[in-house]
């Protein structure tokens, strides 16, 4: 299959796009769809055939349905695999009129991908049975100073779709706000810390109510943002059945990841990512390829279920370096395709 894969950064922040690529290089043609000159993906000739730059979301729909018609009738490109926070919500909203290019794509509908906008999350915690830590939704520095009179620090100060920062006193938390604000608007989250170990799970949905690949970690080290480094396979039955109930109440399409903190006490739901994170080549390792699984739903095959996996295995990120010429960033730059 002839596929487009986007997030080509691997920088301190990775996306997922290489990752995807690894997954998927043995038996699919890869192209690489890059929003900046300078993701190193674009450079990686072991990657992808090709990579073009793309119109950057804000710019609509227009702009990105122009783009992919040129680059279906120059590469007849048969599926997408976004792997961007700030793509998804165009992707989701266009879908029908970009399979009807004859493009395909494994996406969640508009309202499952709304239903986990962080400010709906008590909501759906509820439903699946998952404790949801308290959380309040301001708009103003009023608000925000009103809720640290009675609420300790830390407390985790976040963006309604993405962001999210630690902050140990007020006036870190009013310059969270600002920074989220004026980059994501409003409204803007305050949210207790809740302590204990970070485990998190990577699952495929097929749209249909069943969940056919999951793989979940604990993570070991992280980086000053939060990605991981290092981390171990655990199997933990409680937060398997969270992603099975999360697929089956939704009908769930493609790829997620549930962001989660465990304690003696309970789960609490963090996050859910409507995308595949920048570990999951770990999942693939352990042979369950969850992006070829994404392939196979848009093609309608028949897929069995891979919910088990080995335990105990860890996860090592690493940094590496190649060497490239100049004149390909030049051309990148000028025409748009490298």
């Amino acid at each position: 299959m002839k596929v487009a894969v986007s997030g080509l950064n691997n920088t301190d922040n990775p996306a997922p796009g290489i990752p995807v690529i690894k997954s998927l290089q043995d038996k699919n043609e890869l192209i690489g769809f890059a929003y900046d000159p300078n993701e190193p993906g674009s450079f990686m000739p072991s990657m992808v055939k090709r990579t073009y730059l793309m119109p950057y979301p804000s710019l609509g729909y227009q702009e990105l349905k122009t783009r992919l018609l040129e680059i279906k009738e120059k590469e007849g490109i048969e599926a997408i695999i976004p792997n961007l926070d700030a793509e998804l919500p165009l992707y989701i909203k266009y879908q029908k009129e970009i399979e009807d290019m004859g493009i395909k794509l494994c996406l969640p509908s508009h309202k499952n991908f709304e239903l986990r906008n962080k400010n709906k999350l008590d909501t759906l915690s509820k439903q699946l049975n998952i404790t949801y830590p308290k959380t309040y939704e301001i708009s103003s520095v009023a608000e925000l100073e009103k809720i640290t009179e009675k609420s300790d620090f830390p407390l985790m100060v976040k963006g309604n779709y993405y962001k999210a920062y630690m902050a140990h006193n007020l006036e870190s938390a009013i310059e969270s706000f600002y920074k989220i604000s004026n980059e994501w608007g409003f409204p803007i989250l305050i949210q207790e810390v809740v302590q204990g170990e970070e485990i998190n799970l990577v699952g495929v949905g097929d749209g249909k109510g069943e969940l056919k690949g999951a793989v979940a970690i604990k993570k070991l080290t992280t980086t000053q943002i939060g990605k991981i480094w290092t981390g171990v396979t655990i199997q933990n039955e409680r937060l398997m059945q969270i992603a099975k109930d999360f697929v089956s109440q939704t009908a769930w399409k493609g790829p997620f990841e549930l962001e989660c903190m465990i304690n003696q006490k309970d789960i609490y739901m963090i996050e859910i990512n409507p995308r595949f994170p920048a570990w999951v080549y770990f999942a693939t390792e352990l042979g369950v390829n969850l992006p070829q699984m994404v392939l196979d739903i848009m093609q309608e095959k028949e897929i069995k279920p891979l919910l088990e996996y080995p335990q105990n295995k860890m996860y090592v990120r690493y940094t590496g370096e190649f060497v490239t010429d100049f004149t390909d960033f030049m051309k990148l730059l000028s025409t748009k395709e490298l």
